[in-house]
């Protein structure tokens, strides 16, 4: 009877997992990450990681606190800036041959807001796009209405989702010097068109996903054209994507869903059609933890999500 039940059982898991209804599970948190939580001191909005170099960046906001803080991948506390940052909302670290830079996107209303800046390391200011306290729509000087995220590929091109919440609804593609490649978007349901665009990244494939937030979906172009590739909505009729981030294999997409405290992992298509969405398994997080942004440590796979309601980045690892 029992090798009975367990062939029945047997034969039931492979059912369900042929039907999808069964979602695996496919990380853990990391309890020891980061080694004292009491460096956290504000609102963390956003995490990026140098996965070259074995570092973690977090943005935070609050008065007096330290803006920008690092950490070892271990979940060492290194060190922390402050100079020229506001209220950041969106952290991009690149790496190139020779160098390392950390982007941020910065959505305040004083001196240093409406910008997209590029810093050392160290937290030097190398670079600001934008002008600095004046949001905008122009394109020639550029301008930002509280820009949400930046993605930034090795060659210097990049792309900009403008805004959280602003006059812009738009994701824009620059060229290493910063000059419009294309543009994509205006406020609306259409077609290309968005309703807080909050999260960008790039695969491999020549594709841009973009979390449409308060549109519940997330939209996907071209990266050389900026066509329209297609859109995926079915899997965010609780609450839209608020970060979108692959996995180090590229095979999933892993999307925050503020409202409901969740990570979404999500198949991703290879390359061609984008087909619709399907969820292969999820992070449920604590009640009013409020995940906002994540990063994916494309070296050893880990997940960092920053989260505004529990204050902190938590670590999940793979298993």
């Amino acid at each position: 009877y029992i090798y009975l039940y367990f062939q029945m059982l047997k034969a039931f898991d492979r059912f369900s997992a042929w039907k999808g209804d069964v979602q695996q599970q496919m990380y853990k948190l990391d309890i020891g990450w980061p080694k004292i939580p009491e460096y956290f001191s504000g609102q963390t909005f956003c995490v990026a990681v140098d996965s070259l170099h074995g570092l973690v960046y977090v943005g935070q906001r609050g008065d007096n606190i330290p803006k920008v803080l690092v950490f070892s991948e271990e979940g060492y506390f290194l060190y922390s800036w402050n100079n020229t940052v506001e209220m950041p909302h969106g952290i991009f670290v690149l790496n190139t041959a020779t160098d390392s830079s950390v982007w941020i996107t910065d959505v305040g209303t004083g001196k240093y807001g409406h910008t997209v800046k590029q810093y050392s390391p160290s937290g030097k200011l190398l670079q600001v796009l934008g002008t600095p306290g004046n949001a905008g729509a122009s394109l020639n000087p550029l301008q930002f209405d509280q820009p949400a995220e930046v993605f930034v590929e090795e060659s210097g091109e990049m792309y900009v989702v403008d805004g959280d919440g602003g006059m812009n609804n738009r994701l824009l593609k620059l060229s290493e010097d910063y000059k419009e490649i294309w543009l994509s978007g205006e406020n609306g349901t259409g077609i290309g068109q968005f309703n807080i665009p909050h999260s960008v990244t790039v695969d491999p494939f020549g594709r841009v996903w973009v979390a449409d937030r308060d549109n519940r979906r997330i939209q996907v172009f071209d990266k050389v054209t900026g066509e329209w590739l297609g859109a995926w909505s079915s899997c965010f009729s609780e609450d839209g994507p608020y970060s979108v981030r692959f996995t180090a294999n590229y095979k999933y997409l892993v999307v925050a869903q503020l409202n409901i405290n969740r990570l979404a992992i999500l198949a991703a298509p290879p390359v061609g059609d984008i087909g619709g969405c399907a969820v292969v398994s999820t992070i449920q997080l604590a009640d009013e933890t409020k995940p906002h942004l994540v990063d994916v440590d494309m070296k050893s796979g880990a997940i960092y999500i920053a989260e505004l309601g529990a204050q902190q980045v938590q670590k999940y690892v793979p298993l």
